[in-house]
């Protein structure tokens, strides 16, 4: 790929120069579409994903038909992470939440450049440091937290992570990423339209009131906005 001097990613954007130029010529590009699978569950994760923009959701199967998200990733991190903890295949589905575009690398190369780049691996770990906790309290908030929470908490962890207040999303796909029916996703978000924090038409989906949004998430959205941010 050719030289790029200013990385749109924020793992790439913390490397030294030197580093970040000498993983260039193994990146190519690679357009994220929407609704794309990246990994189903036990695929051998032959590439790893640094989306520049667009976001990649990760599902866990709770039973045959069903899935949840755990987790969310877009140009603050990396999708394909096991592999620098030393498994080869994929626990959960990656699928692509908002289209964008990503750099992507053989995973072998991905592999060589960790073990010869000290600062590479140091910015890896304290990624997977990050990403483990927002499993973690995803876990908890859908055990613990009611609908109306985990909307909004999810709504601006999207935005965050798009660096957008706009972006695609079906009230199906919503369903599934909350772990609740459709006619429950319909309720709270016909509740944040009268209000006016979101928009929502044809599955266009716009936040009009990020402020409020915050007051009304859960506790969740702050601490793994805070860690990330640590």
């Amino acid at each position: 790929m050719e030289n790029k001097t200013d990385p749109t990613n924020q793992l790439l954007a913390a490397l030294p120069s030197k580093t970040y130029k000498g993983l260039l010529p193994k990146f190519e590009r690679f357009d994220l579409h929407y609704h794309e699978d990246i990994y189903a569950p036990g695929d051998v994760i032959k590439y790893v994903y640094f989306p520049e923009s667009g976001i990649i959701s990760l599902l866990a199967v709770v039973e045959k038909a069903s899935m949840i998200e755990v987790g969310i990733v877009g140009s603050e991190g990396m999708a394909g992470l096991s592999v620098f903890l030393g498994v080869k295949t994929s626990l959960n589905r990656a699928v692509v939440q908002g289209a964008g575009i990503a750099l992507r690398m053989k995973t072998e190369d991905f592999l060589a450049e960790c073990e010869s780049d000290k600062e590479l691996s140091r910015i890896l770990r304290r990624f997977a440091h990050s990403l483990m906790t927002q499993i973690g309290q995803a876990a908890a908030c859908n055990r613990y937290h009611p609908i109306e929470t985990r909307f909004a908490r999810w709504l601006l962890m999207t935005r965050d992570r798009m660096r957008s207040n706009e972006f695609q999303i079906t009230q199906e796909f919503l369903s599934n990423m909350l772990g609740v029916r459709r006619e429950a996703v319909n309720k709270v978000a016909h509740d944040f339209q009268e209000h006016g924090l979101i928009s929502y038409v044809r599955g266009h989906l716009t936040i009009n009131n990020g402020k409020e949004l915050e007051n009304r998430a859960c506790l969740c959205y702050q601490i793994v906005r805070d860690d990330l941010a640590a």
